[in-house]
């Protein structure tokens, strides 16, 4: 019993000094950090490691032309790194896919995974790259909206994009803004929205590009030009809607087959461990799991085409 109320004294102690500390802390109006002159936090250990790695790797590629993963294909994708830094990533992530491998089932798949990390950075750069696609073509309409816009208020079509890089979100702020920068830089306006529509690699803005170079050849309304092209790419996205609601079974069912073959393996796994030792033990195991994966990659592709329609 008197246990018991020591503890509870305790208790209640702790609960008043929690909740003194947390006035305490509520009652400053200004952060205690805020307060302190600024001052250079030193580098730790891991990023001095870390800038010395992408100084070798970025001293090694000046002096080579490696096309994996380079500037292109990062600005496309959207990440704003040097390629060498990128490369430093995918380095690390092949120690650490090797030091996995190594511990789960030894130097085979160890092996597997240091060459699987590349692969696996190559995956989410396109990933990363048609996701930013997607999301510049869904922006199209407002942007040709903000387009018209700034040519009926008088601004020349040049101020108009100028206009449309500051209202629009990312990426068509970002690809706007280029279009201005080259051309304030000496280069063709029109060149440069052709290498927009490929970079994109949108067809519409393809449209948007011949109408604006037919409009400073010949003249005309070039508001009402790009609202009628606005008019039509919107029945083309809606179109478009229709045919990816009509092709999402095949897609679901599609990702069905790709994960049943690995959601088997887990589940023999989980339920009787032992059960798919020899397929990681024997030699025969290896080429079953690399053949089944080759056999899985071409069925996908395939399935791939076949809902991918062209339209």
């Amino acid at each position: 019993m008197i246990l018991l109320f020591i503890g509870g004294g305790l208790l209640f102690t702790a609960v008043l000094l929690l909740g003194y500390a947390l006035l305490a802390a509520g009652g400053a109006s200004v952060p205690l950090d805020r307060r302190r002159p600024v001052q250079n936090r030193p580098e730790s250990r891991l990023t001095k490691v870390a800038g010395s790695a992408v100084n070798l790797v970025d001293g090694f590629f000046s002096q080579r032309t490696v096309r994996l993963f380079n500037r292109e294909a990062l600005e496309n994708a959207g990440l704003r790194m040097s390629q060498a830094d990128f490369f430093v990533i995918v380095l690390a992530g092949a120690v650490v896919g090797a030091l996995a491998g190594l511990v789960v089932a030894g130097p085979l798949l160890a092996i597997l995974f240091v060459f699987l990390s590349p692969v696996a950075g190559y995956l989410v750069i396109g990933f990363l790259a048609g996701k930013r696609r997607n999301t510049f073509d869904q922006q199209l309409g407002d942007t040709l909206q903000l387009l018209a816009g700034g040519l009926r208020a008088g601004h020349s079509i040049l101020r108009a994009i100028d206009a449309a890089a500051t209202e629009s979100l990312s990426p068509t702020s970002e690809e706007m803004r280029r279009v201005v920068t080259e051309t304030s830089l000496g280069r063709d306006l029109q060149t440069s929205l052709n290498d927009t529509a490929e970079r994109m690699r949108n067809e519409d803005f393809v449209w948007i590009a011949q109408a604006i170079q037919i409009n400073r050849e010949v003249g005309g309304n070039l508001a009402e030009v790009l609202d009628q092209v606005n008019e039509t790419i919107r029945e083309r996205s809606e179109i478009k809607g229709h045919i990816k609601s009509l092709a999402a079974e095949g897609k679901f069912s599609a990702y069905i087959l790709m994960a049943m073959p690995i959601g088997i393996v887990f589940m023999l796994m989980l339920v009787n461990p032992g059960y798919m030792n020899v397929m990681f033990t024997n030699p025969l195991g290896w080429g079953m799991i690399v053949g089944s994966i080759i056999l899985m990659t071409i069925g996908g592709l395939w399935m791939r085409k076949i809902i991918d329609l062209k339209f």
